[in-house]
């Protein structure tokens, strides 16, 4: 899977994911979830990846969800049952990253709003760069 919505690189035995929308300060989108979930399948099944940092482009980590799509935004007849239960993009790519079974770095560069802040509750270490506003 080619990604648009987010770089994946492996470089010394880390695999770095960066939400890649600056322009919206990285909202999430469906698109993202599933680029996100598959990033962490590669990180699981590449032997050479000792652990994941996960961060943002610019000046945002994530704004929280893309609202651009107005009322469609949540309803987009894409939800998953896990479990059993109905789960959010949000919650899928929450689950998926507290079942990595590589150590998660959260890398948060700016403000991390809603889904950019569940994500990162499921990650082994959380480390802010991130000082205010400018």
């Amino acid at each position: 899977m080619a990604f648009s919505e987010i770089d994946y690189t492996v470089t010394d035995g880390v695999a770095t994911v960066t939400l890649k929308r600056p322009e919206r300060l990285n909202a999430f989108t469906f698109t993202m979830r599933g680029e996100l979930i598959d990033a962490f399948d590669r990180s699981d099944a590449d032997d050479e990846v000792r652990a994941v940092v996960v961060t943002g482009a610019g000046r945002a980590f994530c704004a929280g969800a893309d609202l651009s799509g107005g009322g469609k935004t949540f309803g987009h007849g894409k939800g998953e049952l896990i479990d059993g239960y109905p789960r959010d993009g949000g919650g899928t790519v929450a689950l998926r990253i507290a079942a990595s079974l590589k150590p998660v770095i959260a890398a948060v560069n700016g403000p991390a709003v809603g889904v950019g802040a569940t994500m990162t509750l499921p990650m082994d270490v959380c480390w802010s760069a991130f000082s205010g506003p400018t």
